[in-house]
């Protein structure tokens, strides 16, 4: 699982040479682990490409009709799973490795009644002017301050329960082939008892949806990288520590708590945790570029499936 902000840091232009060129700066763990052999599904973040489309489409709003924001985690898949599979062919060919890889645009389905749909709790999109913020306010769309005091779009993250297109995932990885698979964390769909699958206006946790994926194609390893060298305890403050091993019940305790701090790593250790409860044998956490040392034990943080 790869961070959108991995390939589009924040502080600097997200052009589309901005981005290719961060793309193929953070696949180089990736080639590392596919010449070792490794079958490799591989699901990213779109915060930063997902924002940007929200803006595109607040500016042509009086030009086109606006899309869906499920619509638009599908178009982010598409452009993050076009930018990924180009430069990892190269990078493949590069090193000598003949290796196909592929993109399957995913949807994660999610209850109808998961309570998050009727209580928006995930910031998105970029900062908003009070008058822009009044506009959106007036079609129904919750803004609120973020904790930075930015007046941001809040929308529904249900938790995923299953990828729609898990089977063709799995065919793909144990055949060789590298997969790009629930970018964005999928698209939120919801199974309605006449019409069938069903979009949502809302965005799914793509480390959430990154767990319920490797379990779905019968993945051992859950590798999860962020731009955090590990789970750190008492985070943000003098006593923070790099946690190298954790069992599950350590882990558990650990979310049970306030040790995590604010932050995006909850979710990452709880995406790790719950891999771990439904069969997979090895959960990490680690900084993008030390993917292959922390498989050796070498880096990042290892949640293991015993204790």
């Amino acid at each position: 699982a790869i961070g959108g902000n991995a390939l589009s840091p924040s502080g600097e232009s997200a052009s589309v040479a901005n981005q290719f060129r961060h793309t193929r700066e953070s696949l180089v763990p990736i080639v590392d682990l596919a010449t070792q052999g490794w079958r490799i599904a591989i699901v990213h973040g779109n915060g930063p490409q997902g924002g940007d489309e929200l803006l595109r489409n607040q500016v042509a709003r009086d030009e086109v009709a606006q899309l869906p924001l499920g619509v638009q985690v599908a178009e982010t898949a598409g452009w993050i799973g076009y930018m990924i599979p180009q430069s990892l062919h190269n990078a493949l060919r590069s090193a000598g490795s003949e290796r196909r890889v592929v993109t399957v645009v995913t949807q994660a389905r999610v209850e109808p009644d998961d309570p998050a749909l009727a209580s928006p709790s995930k910031f998105i999109g970029r900062r908003l002017s009070p008058e822009a913020a009044e506009v959106l306010r007036a079609e129904g769309v919750v803004v609120e301050q973020d904790p930075r005091g930015n007046l941001r779009r809040r929308v529904p993250s249900p938790v995923p329960v299953e990828i729609i297109e898990s089977d063709m995932v799995r065919e793909l990885v144990f055949r060789g082939d590298i997969v790009i698979a629930a970018g964005g964390g999928g698209i939120p769909v919801y199974e309605d008892p006449s019409l069938g699958l069903e979009g949502v206006d809302a965005v799914v946790d793509k480390d959430r949806a990154a767990a319920i994926l490797a379990r779905e194609i019968g993945a051992s390893i859950l590798l999860i990288l962020t731009d955090v060298d590990g789970v750190y305890e008492a985070w943000g403050t003098d006593q923070a520590r790099r946690i190298p091993r954790l069992t599950m019940s350590e882990a558990a305790r650990l979310l049970e708590g306030d040790a995590l701090g604010a932050g995006s790593m909850r979710p990452k250790l709880e995406a790790a945790h719950h891999f771990l409860e439904t069969g997979g044998d090895r959960a990490l956490i680690a900084a993008l570029d030390e993917g292959p040392m922390a498989l050796l034990g070498e880096a990042g943080t290892t949640i293991e499936s015993r204790g």
